[in-house]
């Protein structure tokens, strides 16, 4: 199945599952996605505002140039989707407990995002900008942070030894998490 700039409105794709196929400049409002199997599906140039993807499988699922608006996404696993294609950003979402493990993310944005508890170990996150975004308890580990942008981020530890940190850019009071491991005060 194929569509294409279709609208979806407060659809609860968690009772009945996305048809099978491509999904291209669609826009999703207000939609359901938790807990549903949305794995294989491709979404090129597709919208996604005010909708729930917390828990959703996204097995070899596409997502080319996918916006994420307002959206609640809560343990969902980006290394699971299909990395060739992979390009998005998001505007204003819960991403807590989500995992980006290994993920081609150049260039990402994330903004005035809340990303608790997530995992960036091995994610190349070159040119990628967090602004205004919350990182408490998010994991850097080996990460490609090289030129990325953290302005008016917060809460985040990152330790410049095991990730890749020249030419990135950090604001005061967050370059504080660059020394967080070195149990130090800065008066």
């Amino acid at each position: 199945m194929y569509f294409e700039r279709e609208t979806f409105e407060q659809v609860d794709f968690s009772k009945n599952r996305n048809k099978t196929g491509e999904y291209e400049e669609c826009v999703f409002s207000n939609c359901d996605f938790s807990t549903s199997d949305i794995s294989a599906l491709n979404f090129i140039d597709c919208e996604f505002k005010g909708c729930n993807l917390s828990m959703a499988k996204m097995n070899k699922t596409i997502f080319n140039n996918g916006k994420f608006m307002d959206c609640k996404m809560l343990g969902l696993q980006f290394e699971s989707c299909d990395d060739l294609l992979l390009s998005i950003s998001f505007y204003n979402c819960t991403l807590n407990h989500s995992s980006f493990n290994s993920v081609n993310l150049k260039n990402t944005t994330f903004e005035d995002s809340k990303l608790h508890d997530v995992d960036f170990t091995n994610a190349d996150l070159y040119k990628s900008v967090f602004n205004n975004c919350d990182l408490q308890n998010t994991t850097f580990v080996n990460a490609n942070l090289q030129e990325a942008i953290f302005k008016g981020s917060y809460n985040y530890v990152i330790d410049p030894e095991i990730n890749r940190i020249q030419k990135a850019n950090f604001d005061l009071p967050g370059a504080l998490g660059l020394l967080a491991k070195y149990d130090i005060k800065i008066l």
